[in-house]
């Protein structure tokens, strides 16, 4: 694989570019979420439940009840891991 130009192009496609826009994707994405999670969880999920039985379509009711079952799993130590991963991959970088 490291000798497949094809796999090169990709790998340099999906790198976060080492200057200010990059590192603050990096955060955005994968960082804010998870601190808005930690900080509001309970208010989060209250929302979520609040609409998941009051809304009149069936399809919003089903996706208030996901998110509400997302904001009950609490903070998503995946995500967390991802975006340590790509901020190192992009701090180590050259």
């Amino acid at each position: 694989m490291e000798h497949d130009p094809k796999f090169k192009e990709a790998v340099t496609l999906i790198k976060p570019k080492k200057n200010f826009w990059g590192i603050a994707g990096i955060f955005l994405f994968f960082f804010v979420p998870e601190l808005v999670t930690y900080i509001w969880h309970d208010e989060l999920i209250t929302w979520a439940h609040l609409h998941s039985i009051t809304e009149p379509i069936a399809s919003q009711r089903w996706m208030f009840g996901k998110m509400e079952e997302m904001f009950a799993s609490g903070v998503s130590w995946v995500n967390l891991t991802l975006g340590s991963l790509f901020l190192l991959w992009v701090l180590k970088s050259k």
